[in-house]
C-alpha cells in the first residue's frame, strides 16, 4: 500500500514539474538575432534607408543597435513596475502594422513613434540618440527619426507576440528578456554609460555581439 502511495506521489510530482516546464516554453517567440535576420528586419532596414536617404551599411548599423536598445528600455520599464502600462499599450499595438509596413513608412506620420519614445525613454532620450549616433555614424537628429520609425514596428511585433503567446503583465519580462538573451538585459544602461565616450566602441560592440555579422553578404 505504501509503495502504491509513493508511486502516486512520484507520478503527481512528475506531472507538476512537466506542466511547469511546458508552461514556460514560448513556442512563438524568437531571439533578437532571428528577428533582425528575418523579413521584418530587412523591412526595417529598407524603411530606414528610404526615409533617411542613407546607405545600406549605416541603415543596418542603426537598426541593429536601435532595436535592441528599444527592447531593453521596455524591459527596464517592466522591471520598474510598468508591466500593466506596457500591456495596455500592446493591446493597442496589436501587430496590424506588420501587415502593411510599406503603408506606414510611405505615410510619413511617425508621431506615434515620438509618443512611444517619450514614454519609454523619458529624459534619457537625447543621451540614447547621441550614443546611437556615435556608433552608427549618423547625427542625433537622424537617429531620432530612426527611433520614431522603429518604435511602432517594435511595439507591433511585441503586441503580436503577446497575443499569440497569451502573455499577461507578469510574463512581459520573460518575453522581452527572451528576445534580448542572457547578458543584454542591462543594454540601455550600458549605452548610456558609453554615451559620454567619443569612440562609441561599446555600442559598436553591441551590434557585433548580438548580430554576429548576420547581415553579412546581404546587399
Amino acid at each position: 500500500m505504501h509503495k502504491i502511495k509513493n508511486s502516486i506521489h512520484i507520478q503527481t510530482a512528475f506531472m507538476i514539474i512537466l506542466l511547469h516546464l511546458i508552461s514556460n516554453v514560448n513556442f512563438n517567440s524568437m531571439d533578437i538575432t532571428e528577428l533582425l535576420n528575418g523579413p521584418l528586419g530587412n523591412q526595417m532596414i529598407e524603411g530606414v534607408k528610404g526615409q533617411l536617404g542613407i546607405d545600406d551599411a549605416k541603415a543596418k548599423s542603426a537598426v541593429s543597435s536601435a532595436v535592441p536598445v528599444l527592447i531593453s528600455a521596455l524591459n527596464n520599464n517592466v522591471k520598474g513596475g510598468g508591466g500593466e502600462s506596457l500591456l495596455n499599450a500592446l493591446n493597442k499595438h496589436d501587430g496590424s502594422i506588420l501587415d502593411n509596413i510599406g503603408g506606414f513608412l510611405n505615410g510619413g506620420d511617425f508621431s506615434d513613434g515620438a509618443g512611444i519614445l517619450s514614454h519609454v525613454l523619458g529624459d534619457k532620450q537625447s543621451k540614447v540618440e547621441n550614443a546611437l549616433g556615435v556608433s552608427s555614424g549618423l547625427s542625433s537628429s537622424q537617429i531620432s527619426k530612426v527611433l520614431m520609425i522603429l518604435a511602432p514596428i517594435v511595439m507591433g511585433y511585441l503586441g503580436k507576440q503577446k497575443q499569440q503567446s497569451n502573455v499577461d503583465s507578469g510574463g512581459l519580462g520573460d518575453l522581452l528578456g527572451g528576445l534580448l538573451g542572457g547578458g543584454q538585459s542591462d543594454m540601455l544602461e550600458n549605452i548610456l554609460n558609453q554615451g559620454s565616450k567619443k569612440s562609441g566602441g561599446g555600442l559598436m560592440d553591441i551590434g557585433s555581439k548580438i548580430l554576429g555579422g548576420l547581415f553579412g553578404g546581404k546587399k
